[in-house]
């Protein structure tokens, strides 16, 4: 058996503008919005250009509850991590992101377990890591 992530779901408020997020910023492309009008869902796959990789769903069903806690300190999932492929990657993307107005974390630094990364709200608060 070769296991592999296959996609990770998010619940979202607003689709349109979560997809356009991680379209504009991680070069993400999505496929045509899937609609369940017996289920009131509706969702998008969005992918890398790497065939191979990981996708995510991006979900919205008019019943599940919104989070009003700090999205990164909660049980379970902490945060999503995309590498973009070198330091000056992620520091150029970090500061795209904070001139368009979305709030900053983690500044660009070394952790302790020695990856270069920052960490970035998307647009409904989730914490997304930006490693090299």
């Amino acid at each position: 058996m070769k296991a592999k992530i296959e996609h990770v779901a998010v619940w979202c408020n607003d689709l349109e503008q979560m997809k356009e997020f991680y379209m504009k910023y991680f070069d993400m492309s999505s496929n045509e919005k899937y609609i369940n009008p017996v289920k009131n869902f509706e969702s998008y796959f969005l992918s890398f250009n790497a065939s191979d990789s990981a996708k995510i769903e991006l979900m919205k069903r008019p019943d599940i509850i919104e989070n009003s806690f700090t999205r990164g300190n909660l049980m379970g999932f902490c945060h999503l991590a995309i590498s973009v492929g070198n330091r000056n990657s992620v520091d150029i993307l970090t500061e795209n992101l904070r001139s368009d107005g979305y709030k900053i974390i983690g500044e660009p630094r070394v952790t302790g377990d020695g990856f270069y990364e920052s960490i970035v709200e998307d647009p409904e608060g989730n914490w997304v890591e930006i490693t090299e």
